[in-house]
């Protein structure tokens, strides 16, 4: 059971690490990784990520998503709060780690909306519901469609920081929220990335419940 916590706690580290340290980084050279860049990252980090640790913990690397599983009747509730201690644990030291690197950065990739926070409400609960029909389906799907599953699901993260990115963070991710929003103390609009995605996975289990 222990390898399970340890493969989320690793994959939500490689995925905080590279994806906010791809904003960081940009941030840092004036722009030389730039938007479509930062967007890739967070696509081909959560591909290899569940290639990596999809056949140990079932690589959910997102509380929100574990939440949705267990709604789904596809996890057991008892282990929800231990992934979810594993998630963010990753996602701390992750953040940490960034910081020793880059002291002066200041948000060290925190999501913080551009626009309203109704309108970066609305958006991450939205893209969240695409992406968990998308797991889902690709994820419980026939043995040659799981097999792909990691090229859909991260091929949706690219999509969706492609083009919601610069309006909303398009976290989808509690875990990757939290830890850059506490330590670097930007914890104002925190409450969207906490509660969105997770409304949007609960929506996005209810509508694959229905449509399967």
């Amino acid at each position: 059971m222990m390898k399970k916590y340890i493969a989320e706690l690793i994959g939500t580290f490689a995925l905080v690490f590279c994806g906010t340290g791809a904003i960081i980084i940009d941030q840092q050279t004036n722009g030389q990784v730039g938007h479509i860049g930062i967007a890739i990252t967070f696509g081909l980090i959560v591909t290899a990520m569940i290639y990596a640790f999809g056949n140990t913990s079932g690589a959910h690397l997102n509380p929100a998503v574990t939440i949705a599983f267990s709604l789904a009747g596809l996890f057991p509730k008892k282990e929800i709060l231990p992934y979810i201690a594993a998630q963010i644990t990753g996602a701390f030291i992750a953040t940490g780690v960034l910081k020793l690197l880059f002291l002066t950065n200041i948000n060290l990739g925190a999501t913080i909306p551009v626009g309203s926070n109704l309108q970066s409400f609305v958006l991450e609960i939205i893209l969240t519901f695409i992406l968990m029909l998308v797991i889902l389906f690709t994820s419980q799907g026939s043995k040659e469609t799981g097999t792909m599953a990691g090229l859909a699901i991260g091929g949706t993260v690219l999509l969706e920081a492609m083009f919601a990115g610069p309006i909303c963070g398009a976290s989808m991710n509690p875990a990757r929220s939290l830890s850059p929003a506490i330590v670097s103390g930007n914890i104002t609009t925190l409450w969207i990335y906490l509660t969105a995605p997770v409304l949007g996975a609960m929506m996005g289990t209810f509508a694959w419940k229905y449509t399967k």
